[in-house]
């Protein structure tokens, strides 16, 4: 019988996306959420296709008509119609656009300025500390919605200042995940072997300590996407974020209120669309933070 030779190679170990991917497909749930996510994404960016009618267009011989398996409702208009008549199916899909948009633009938006800030906290220790964190502080003991309403008052209604009072809303969470990511990272080896070799406080702060604290703000930015919907359907349905006849779901919901009895499919399918969208952005935040954080690995 041969022997199998004594330096045969072992298999080479999985590369770090390879390994991260079979730990967030052991998470059904964030396997879910990635599909949902992945498929709203799709109708966004093929709105214009996908949509069976354009988002304004209306049906004066059908408003208020039902969805398709109601009596009285049509294939034409798969959900039905809103009260001026215009489909819900293409309100919705547009609306997913939107959505995302607000989404994007808001997190990262409170992302950047948060690990900026983040990050002189962390390195700058002292009042500049005090004072950063301080504030932070401040906003955390608002509400997060009267916080958002106060801006948007401020600044007046529009779906671009709410976009911006979004971010100041979720602002203090990355700063704060950001200093304290820096604190832990501070006191290692290699932090002190890049300030033996010459690195400056620019250097140290962008190339050597935040590739190291990303894990988190990752998980957090996923999680922050889901709070981004809400808020911005939030805003949307008292009047302050988007403004007919923009298709957003929370303005959706808004147009159609005193039809909730009559006709309540005006009304549950775009809360349905912010549930689903906002558990499948929870799920896969759940995901990413079981695969990117050791101790949670199953």
């Amino acid at each position: 019988m041969a022997s199998l030779p004594i330096n045969a190679a072992a298999p080479a170990p999985p590369g770090p996306l390879r390994e991260f991917w079979n730990d967030y497909r052991q998470n059904r749930g964030a396997l879910i959420g990635l599909g949902i996510i992945v498929t709203l994404l799709a109708l966004a960016l093929g709105a214009d296709v996908i949509a069976p009618h354009a988002p304004n267009e209306q049906f004066r011989e059908a408003t208020l008509a039902p969805p398709f398996w109601h009596t009285g409702g049509s294939a034409r208009f798969l959900l039905g119609t809103d009260p001026v008549g215009r489909d819900v199916v293409s309100r919705l899909i547009h609306g997913t656009r939107l959505s995302l948009l607000i989404g994007l633009i808001s997190v990262a938006l409170s992302l950047s300025l948060g690990v900026a800030l983040g990050l002189v906290a962390g390195f700058f220790r002292g009042l500049t500390e005090v004072f950063i964190m301080r504030l932070m502080d401040v906003m955390l003991a608002l509400p997060s919605l009267l916080l958002a309403i106060a801006v948007v008052a401020i600044l007046g209604p529009g779906l671009a200042n709410a976009m911006y009072a979004i971010a100041i809303v979720l602002l203090p969470h990355y700063v704060r995940l950001a200093r304290a990511s820096v604190i832990g990272e501070m006191g290692k080896d290699y932090v002190a072997a890049s300030r033996i070799a010459g690195a400056g406080n620019v250097r140290l702060m962008f190339i050597t300590v935040l590739p190291n604290c990303l894990a988190p703000l990752i998980v957090q930015a996923t999680l922050g996407f889901s709070s981004a919907i809400l808020d911005a359907a939030a805003l949307g349905f008292l009047g302050l974020g988007a403004q007919p006849p923009t298709p957003e779901w929370g303005s959706m919901l808004a147009s159609a209120l005193e039809f909730i009895q009559s006709a309540p499919w005006v009304v549950t399918f775009p809360g349905l669309a912010i549930l689903v969208t906002v558990l499948a952005f929870n799920l896969m935040g759940d995901g990413l933070r079981d695969a990117l954080d050791p101790r949670l690995k199953r």
